[in-house]
């Protein structure tokens, strides 16, 4: 089986010839520190919406820089390979700016998949695809929630 998990070259050469099959490429981005049910929620929908679906992760100076220090809690290589054993998701890439402006520049897929509360009009890449959507978060469901449950279990064992 091929590698899916590209550098930003690669998935670039990668996208062009995707596109030129006739394939409609879908991107969506994060962090996806922990795992949860907004995340993979998100990645169905966003799978529905084309053929081939790109996740673009923070690297780990990324993740730092926009959370804390205290992040990543799992690295850039393993948050990859998790991602890359979920059904819906065709290739990972990962980026270190803040925000996924710059690869989506490189890139141009055809869809942006953002979850949560944001405007379209805040949604940054916007202009470098022919298509954007928004869902919004599962209720709840959150990293930062995820940690907060853990500290309170076992903060203080």
């Amino acid at each position: 089986m091929q590698n899916r998990a590209l550098t930003r070259k690669e998935m670039q050469v990668e996208v062009k010839k995707l596109q030129k099959a006739g394939k409609k490429v879908v991107f969506t981005n994060g962090c996806f520190d922990l795992l949860h049910v907004g995340h993979t929620s998100l990645f169905t929908k966003a799978k529905s919406l084309g053929d081939v679906l790109i996740v673009a992760i923070n690297s780990d100076k990324s993740l730092r820089c926009l959370k804390g220090a205290k992040r990543p809690l799992v690295g850039e290589k393993d948050r990859a390979k998790l991602l890359l054993s979920l059904k819906p998701v065709d290739y990972v890439v990962v980026f270190g700016e803040q925000t996924p402006k710059e690869i989506l520049s490189e890139l141009c897929p055809d869809v942006l998949v953002k979850g949560g509360d944001y405007k379209i009009s805040e949604i940054v890449g916007r202009e470098f695809v022919k298509k954007v959507y928004k869902f919004p978060f599962v209720k709840g469901k959150s990293t930062t929630n995820l940690i907060n449950l853990i500290v309170n279990r076992y903060g203080s064992k």
